[in-house]
Formats: C-alpha cells, sequence, structure tokens
C-alpha cells in the first residue's frame, strides 16, 4: 500500500473539484504530452511543450508561453506513477531524482489524485511547499485559479471540445 504525503494546511494548496469526465481520461490528459500541451496553462499562456517519461525519476518537462510570448521552462522529476489514480512530480528534483541547483523561486511536490466518482471523477491537486512563504508566493501567483482554469481546459479537451 502507498503512503501520500498528508496535507498541511499551512504549507501546502489544494485544488479539490469533481469532473464530469471519466478517470480514465482525465489521467490520459495528465500523462500524454500531446494532449497536456492543450491544457496545461491557464489562458491567454499557452504550454508550447511536453516531455514526460512516465516513471519513478523520469523527466517531467513543460514549457509555459506568456501571452507576450516569453517562455518558462519547467523541468521536475516524476516521483510516483500509480496509472489511472496518482501522479506524484516535483520541481525539487531533476530526472533520474537529482538534486537541483537553487534558482527556481519556489520548488513544489505536486500530488495528482484521480478517482471515480460516479459517473465523473474527484479530482485533488495538491502542491506541497517547504515552508509558508513558498506557499504564499504561489497562493499569490494565484493557484487555485490558474489550477482551476487548466482543469476547466483538461476537461474540454477530453470531450473533444
Amino acid at each position: 500500500m502507498t503512503a501520500y504525503p498528508s496535507v498541511h494546511p499551512d504549507l501546502d494548496l489544494v485544488l479539490e473539484r469533481t469532473v464530469d469526465v471519466a478517470p480514465e481520461l482525465v489521467w490520459k490528459a495528465w500523462t500524454t504530452p500531446e494532449l497536456v500541451v492543450r491544457w496545461f496553462a491557464p489562458r491567454p499562456w499557452s504550454t508550447s511543450s511536453c516531455e514526460i517519461d512516465l516513471q519513478p525519476g523520469g523527466r517531467f518537462h513543460t514549457v509555459m508561453r506568456s501571452p507576450e510570448g516569453e517562455e518558462f521552462p519547467n523541468t521536475g522529476c516524476v516521483l510516483l506513477v500509480e496509472e489511472n489514480s496518482t501522479l506524484i512530480f516535483t520541481s525539487g528534483l531533476g530526472p533520474g531524482f537529482r538534486p537541483r541547483a537553487a534558482g527556481d523561486d519556489f520548488p513544489f511536490t505536486a500530488v495528482i489524485r484521480i478517482e471515480s466518482a460516479g459517473d465523473g471523477t474527484r479530482y485533488t491537486a495538491t502542491a506541497i511547499h517547504a515552508d509558508a512563504s513558498a506557499r504564499k508566493s504561489h497562493e499569490e501567483m494565484g493557484f487555485v485559479e490558474g489550477w482551476g482554469a487548466a482543469l476547466d481546459q483538461l476537461v474540454e479537451v477530453v470531450k473533444g471540445r
């Protein structure tokens, strides 16, 4: 049985919703680079590229593009993969579990939980931070709004809109 990180209210941010698409489709949208680029960044931002090596130690890499065309690469490490259920990755490590050099404003670990809920999916995205300052920075960047908008876009993509 896998142990999952518990939520610390002073350090972590959580987005929890039920969406009307099957868990397998949410999983596919999170783990297929060709789909990730279609929904990952909240509009008017976009995702110009994505690479995922879907195994512990694998690379999770996205490049987000601002409306002005500036690109922001983000490389992290996949920590846990449980098909159609749980994806955990972190920006605090690089591929192969290698420590990242300083410079990331606030490294965090993302825990994506996908659970069947009737005809839909109970979706929980948790961003785990090292300290309250990093949590606050991520919150002020618009975590709830941004990750919520990205989830809406994910649903649009899997519904073929």
